[in-house]
């Protein structure tokens, strides 16, 4: 018998375990994450973001032209409005405190259009499959 392992969290009518990661891309793959000040910003601006949305950031890495996230939510999240505030709040304030960036960019969008986001468990999913398939065989 597989014995599965979950951080799980409560709603008034619910148990769930959510967690997602998010790749974005700047438009173009433009470089422009090469200051670390720039860097330091977009994750604290995420974090302030996610705080408003009841979102918990577990990680973010950036690359040159990127940054991943990994965040853990509530059901009730709506994707679409929080990756969209996300989005517009970290390009408006990165382009307001760094107002040099704007040669490294094409025209006035900072992100791609685009984004990746899948969701992630706290399991494999060979360990699931396992359970899954073992159910009421009993031990």
């Amino acid at each position: 018998m597989v014995t599965m392992q979950y951080k799980l969290e409560r709603g008034a009518h619910s148990v769930y375990t959510l967690q997602y990661h998010l790749v974005q891309v700047v438009k173009y793959r433009k470089k422009v994450f090469g200051n670390e000040k720039i860097v330091d910003l977009l994750k604290q601006k995420i974090h302030d973001i996610s705080t408003t949305f009841h979102v918990e950031v577990l990680d973010i890495g950036c690359d040159i032209d990127h940054f991943h996230m990994i965040f853990r939510s509530k059901p009730t999240l709506e994707i679409p409005k929080y990756l969209n505030a996300v989005k517009t709040i970290t390009s408006r304030e990165i382009r307001r405190t760094f107002p040099e960036i704007k040669e490294k960019l094409c025209g006035d969008a900072f992100w791609s259009p685009s984004y990746f986001l899948a969701t992630t468990g706290q399991v494999t999913l060979e360990q699931l499959n396992k359970y899954v398939e073992n159910q009421g065989q009993g031990e």
